[in-house]
């Protein structure tokens, strides 16, 4: 589980799940993961571009998203722009 700092706004919402070039442990540098939750900063007061703080993870660690097993200040951080993300999935199912 790490934190992504998109700058900018690439369409995504809850349960996205975007590609992106980062350092993801495996050598070939390019990531896959699914946004858990978004904090949208920067809309009215702040930089020329809102900025998406996504903390995202692999589909099994959800779970550990849901119940907060992990501390939010220590996660790793990746920063990339809205142009450099691929996204595989734009948001989740509606779940009723």
């Amino acid at each position: 589980m790490k934190q992504l700092i998109i700058h900018g706004d690439p369409g995504i919402r809850n349960g996205a799940i975007v590609r992106y070039q980062g350092d993801d442990g495996d050598g070939d540098g390019e990531s896959e993961v699914v946004c858990f939750g978004i904090n949208r900063n920067g809309e009215y007061h702040g930089p020329d571009r809102v900025q998406l703080w996504c903390t995202v993870g692999a589909e099994d660690e959800y779970e550990d998203y849901e119940k907060r097993n992990f501390t939010p200040h220590f996660l790793d951080v990746d920063r990339v722009d809205a142009e450099d993300v691929e996204v595989v999935r734009a948001k989740s199912d509606l779940a009723i």
